[in-house]
């Protein structure tokens, strides 16, 4: 029994904090999990500069409405969906990623949530368990599942490394070269064969 285990942002839909980023005009805030290893650190930096501008969890949502799936992510996840079981798991949170799961057929994903002040400030973070994909993947394998996992970021190496199949997947070239043993594709379709092709076995 496979389940597939993919990352979301960088994978099916663009980087949310990029995005936000460049339409708020703040630099600063385009730095992701590819950059900073340290997600903790990650994450208080950026509630950091929100709180330095007085933005909050309304103003990113504003940005959310507008995002798109990458070209031929739902297709890709209809299809992967139809011949095994599939879940997302990301580092974003679950008031982010409801818009962008309507987008996607509604598929199953494994996120964290924010703290928010009733003004809408973001005031902190609370992860669902520590070091969260590859936590949850050898969950997966402990109840029966091999698992499957694809990412493109430092988050995704341990559940890409714990699985019996792993690819990067549009990761950057520090990352590949830093991996040399971890297939690297950069379309569906080559992602899609790679994973048919673990099925098969």
């Amino acid at each position: 029994m496979y389940i597939t285990c993919l990352d979301l942002e960088g994978v099916l839909v663009p980087e949310i904090w990029i995005a936000f980023a460049e339409e708020t005009g703040i630099p600063e805030l385009k730095k992701t999990t590819r950059d900073e290893p340290d997600y903790d650190k990650l994450m208080k930096y950026r509630i950091g500069i929100l709180k330095e501008h007085g933005l909050g969890l309304k103003e990113i949502q504003d940005v959310i409405a507008k995002i798109d799936p990458m070209p031929g992510a739902k297709e890709f996840l209809d299809e992967l969906r139809s011949i095994c079981q599939v879940i997302i798991i990301s580092d974003t949170f679950s008031q982010f990623a409801g818009p962008l799961m309507k987008k996607l057929g509604y598929p199953t994903i494994f996120c964290n949530s924010l703290e928010v002040a009733d003004s809408g400030e973001i005031t902190g973070f609370k992860m669902r368990i520590e070091n969260s994909k590859y936590t949850t993947v050898k969950a997966l394998q402990s109840i029966g599942y091999d698992t499957i996992a694809s990412g493109d970021s430092y988050n995704d190496l341990g559940m890409i490394k714990a699985s019996k199949g792993g690819f990067l997947f549009k990761s950057t070239d520090k990352i590949k070269a830093d991996n040399p043993d971890i297939p690297a594709f950069e379309t569906y379709d080559e992602l899609m064969g790679a994973i048919k092709k673990v099925l098969a076995e």
